[in-house]
């Protein structure tokens, strides 16, 4: 059986299933961090042993590749990824209401579980490769998903081989997105040796030292969010953004936006007070208000 988009569950996924999940690219600085999983029923649990599933930082990539053609092809293993974004990584981790690597790392184990179960498949056990305390981190699986019993341990990759194959699941689908990334940028000097993407790799360094734009700063493909990338930020422009000046220096907007917010949804008292605000520039913007522009409600 194939990834979630199977047009069709297997009979064996309506009997108790076991299921793994772990992760590839938590650490680098460069391209999507990956979380897979594998599952199928408990009753393939000894096959499973046999197919010589590894944690995949253990394996060679060729290795890798031929264990993953061969879990693709068998029809009574099921299989999922969720592929994170650097640039999601970086808004979320920069955000104002932060969002830490490990409750990223959570959200995506838990929305892998909630796929599977969606698809119709019975879980009945699941073993996690933890990120954080591995004791609350199981109570806040198992408060999710109450009729499930989780499992999560340390190098649960190299201990049980659900999660191996899950590991090789994730490991390959990140290798492959680095190896066919498409740079968003178009400039003619970007190039592809940036070696693993990890922070102390030499060939990583030299090509963020390479690559790094004194405006835009660094290609899609970095987390910019990451502290190794702190270092190259020295010389580039500073850029003043006049609403954040606006509410340095005490000038309220909460009025404006919501005003706008409220004649956007039709509640202000009357279609005519609100243009007259509007074009009073009351509560606006300094921005807009300097450069006198007003909100156009018709072209």
């Amino acid at each position: 059986m194939g990834s979630e988009e199977a047009s069709s569950v297997p009979k064996w996924a309506s009997k108790p299933c076991i299921m793994g999940i772990d992760e590839a690219g938590r650490g680098p600085v460069l391209g999507p961090m990956v979380y897979g999983c594998l599952y199928c029923a408990c009753s393939y649990q000894k096959t499973l042993s046999s197919l010589n599933f590894a944690d995949s930082k253990t394996l060679k990539e060729e290795k890798r590749e031929e264990l993953f053609e061969n879990l693709k092809a068998d029809e009574s293993i099921g299989w999922a990824v969720d592929v994170i974004d650097p640039k999601e990584l970086s808004a979320k981790m920069l955000k104002k209401n932060k969002i830490n690597l490990n409750e990223i790392s959570h959200d995506s184990a838990i929305g892998l579980v909630v796929r599977v179960l969606n698809l119709g498949v019975l879980l009945t056990e699941v073993y996690v490769d933890t990120v954080g305390d591995p004791e609350k981190y199981r109570t806040k699986l198992s408060e999710r998903f109450p009729s499930i019993k989780f499992v999560v341990a340390k190098k649960a990759d190299s201990l049980y081989p659900v999660v191996s194959g899950a590991s090789i699941v994730a490991k390959v689908t990140r290798d492959r997105a680095v190896r066919d990334w498409v740079l968003d940028e178009t400039a003619d000097n970007i190039q592809r040796n940036f070696g693993s993407g990890y922070p102390g790799d030499p060939e990583t360094k030299a090509w963020l030292e390479n690559h790094k734009h004194p405006i835009f700063g660094f290609p899609s493909l970095v987390r910019f969010s990451w502290g190794t990338c702190t270092p190259y930020f020295k010389n580039l422009v500073e850029v003043l953004w006049e609403s954040d000046q606006m509410d340095e220096d005490g000038s309220s907007s909460s009025n404006g936006k919501r005003q706008l917010k409220l004649s956007n949804v039709g509640i202000t008292s009357s279609k005519r007070k609100s243009e007259e605000i509007e074009s009073s520039g009351k509560g606006r913007c300094k921005f807009f208000q300097a450069r006198k522009l007003e909100q156009l409600t018709h072209f």
